[in-house]
């Protein structure tokens, strides 16, 4: 796979971590990655601090059986979610052939 990528946006960046998160270590984030050819894809990343956040949100909540379980959609944990990681991830992705395994295609209606 020998994509060019044109942009990376990261919802962190625009909207701050979740509510009563950290960012970088207790946060999720989606992230689009935009080619050169316009063809877009999406992915979720969440820290691993995050996913025990979640987890303990959860059995206090209810959800997911009350935090037996958790899953999403197109989801990648990471130690933090920051530009750098997160471009060096997605290149090591698109070197490796592994981004379309992982990132969701955005078909625009």
């Amino acid at each position: 796979m020998n994509k060019q990528i044109k942009s990376i946006w990261i919802e962190s960046e625009h909207k701050g971590s979740i509510v009563e998160g950290e960012l970088e270590v207790n946060d999720n984030s989606d992230v689009i990655v935009t080619f050169v050819d316009s063809s877009r894809a999406i992915a979720t990343f969440f820290t691993y601090q995050n996913i025990e956040f979640i987890r303990q949100k959860n059995k206090k909540t209810g959800e997911f059986l009350n935090g037996t379980f958790f899953w999403a959609s197109d989801m990648v944990i990471v130690e933090k979610i920051n530009r750098q990681e997160i471009e060096e991830i997605v290149n090591h992705l698109i070197v490796r052939g592994e981004f379309d395994h992982i990132f969701k295609k955005i078909v625009e209606k």
